[in-house]
């Protein structure tokens, strides 16, 4: 009976090899690459977190901004209805009579003296 050993191609034996020099472990620098790592992290968690305080004092400073010009309209609005109540105040109707029959001597015309003029169709 046929084996494999047989039949298959007989291979060189292996060759030595040379021992190759191990490499010094290398822990401390991992160890500092670790750390340098972090601290880049930290760093740039500082940034986003300034980033974030700038933003809210931004805000905070528009607040308070919309907030004065909130009291200045509510002002402005006050001051025009003062302004509009005191107009109303001089344009009443008997004040003006007063004042003119004072100051001018005029008085009301009476109803049953006034006559109206009729005047003849427009000629173009």
């Amino acid at each position: 009976m046929a084996s494999w050993s047989d039949a298959a191609p007989s291979l060189p034996p292996p060759q030595p090899r040379s021992p190759r020099p191990k490499p010094a472990p290398r822990r401390r620098p991992q160890a500092r690459r670790g750390v340098a790592g972090g601290v880049v992290w930290i760093a740039i968690v500082a940034v986003l977190l300034a980033g974030v305080v700038a933003l809210n004092v931004a805000v905070l400073r528009l607040n308070v901004q919309l907030d004065k010009l909130d009291t200045q309209r509510a002002h402005l609005r006050a001051e025009k209805q003062a302004l509009a109540s005191q107009l109303a105040m001089t344009a009443a109707s008997p004040r003006i009579q007063l004042q003119a029959q004072k100051q001018f001597g005029l008085v009301p015309a009476n109803p049953a003296e006034t006559t109206y003029v009729r005047l003849g169709p427009r000629s173009r």
